[in-house]
């Protein structure tokens, strides 16, 4: 598996594994699928700055990313970033999102504008979350049934990291 940063021509595979989470999970509370063209804006936000984006890749197939992202559109935020790790259907429990996830958070401890990450993920997710725990995140709180997926409430739970 090599990780590498994430690149214009990955936008097809990283839309697929989007949209995988998108019809089927509850990591993200999107509910309509996203087009190429409505991620690559997305992807253009990244790699720049604070906010890298990188994927996995096996025998030339992008099996799952990690990006660091603005963690809200105001300026005081700006050296806390928000991470999100998602990874194909087909390549999980393999431990890709542990790689990615070690390796985006040596990239955010290297960059002196990064100070803190965060993550919010949706209630249930032990897999997730057991993930966070095991890179030293801390729990910070709940906010219970501030979304609905799939004709179901679902509360979020926050993790951070200071660096």
């Amino acid at each position: 598996m090599t990780i590498r940063t994430a690149i214009e021509s990955d936008l097809p595979a990283l839309t697929e594994i989007y949209n995988y989470e998108v019809m089927h999970g509850t990591a993200t509370f999107d509910i309509h699928p996203k087009t190429v063209e409505e991620r690559r804006g997305w992807l253009l936000k990244h790699n720049r700055g604070n906010h890298p984006l990188i994927v996995a890749e096996e025998d030339g197939a992008v099996v799952g990313y990690a990006s660091l992202s603005a963690y809200r559109d105001k300026e005081a935020y700006s050296s806390t970033v928000e991470l999100s790790v998602y990874v194909a259907p087909n390549a999980r429990e393999r431990g890709i999102g542990s790689r990615l996830t070690e390796e985006i958070l040596k990239i955010a401890k290297s960059d002196e504008r990064t100070h803190s990450v965060v993550s919010v993920i949706t209630g249930g997710n032990d897999i997730s979350v057991h993930l966070h725990e095991k890179f030293g995140f801390t729990y910070c709180g709940t906010l219970h049934e501030v979304g609905v997926k799939f004709a179901k409430y679902l509360d979020t739970v926050s993790y951070e990291l200071r660096l």
